[in-house]
């Protein structure tokens, strides 16, 4: 072998020697960068995860927070309407002492007489107006106590037509509680 063939071997030899240093370099490199790669895409995805749940976690917190207010809010507002209720009660209560009220019982008898028309009618007045039984006869109309307190007003029953006129305070109220609503907002004041 010749001193050229030599160096050449010895060139082919340290280039073969150097490309598959570099290929190793190369590849530890990369497998260096898809590991990071990987890490970092995991490292993503988790992230990704938990801000979905601490997402989840903050609606369903507002959620139940926005349940307990309203919650609140009605046990609130069905003490408020009680006690407006407590207080609409005690004006009934006073204005069933005047004779604007005696003066209603008897348009509301008349009413209920006409409505009858000639037909057989029992009246009935609350236990509390007892005392306003006489004045109200006055109409021409024969008049029960009734034995059930409905506050105020007047009961009557056509029984040929098989009808109740209720005209009671009682039944009001009822009616007026069950649709009274709280708007609320400075639109309302």
């Amino acid at each position: 072998m010749t001193l050229e063939e030599k160096i050449e071997n010895l060139q082919a030899a340290s280039m073969e020697e150097a490309r598959a240093q570099g290929n190793a370099i190369i590849q530890n490199h990369k497998e260096a960068l898809e590991k990071l790669y990987n890490e970092h895409t995991e490292a993503e995805l988790k992230l990704k995860a938990e801000t979905a749940n601490a997402k989840h976690e903050v609606n369903k917190a507002m959620a139940k927070s926005q349940i307990d207010l309203k919650r609140e809010q009605g046990k609130c507002q069905t003490e408020l309407k009680n006690r407006l209720f407590r207080r609409v009660h005690v004006l009934v209560d006073e204005y069933m002492q005047t004779e604007a009220y005696t003066e209603l019982l008897s348009s509301y008898i008349h009413k209920a007489m006409a409505f009858a028309g000639g037909e057989q009618v029992t009246i009935y007045i609350n236990p509390t107006d007892e005392d306003k039984k006489a004045e109200l006869e006055r109409t021409g109309a024969s008049l029960t106590v009734s034995r059930e307190d409905f506050i105020g007003g007047i009961r009557a029953v056509i029984h040929a037509k098989n009808i109740l006129i209720d005209h009671s305070f009682k039944a009001s109220l009822a009616e007026e509680y069950e649709k009274f609503l709280f708007l609320g907002g400075k639109e309302n004041a």
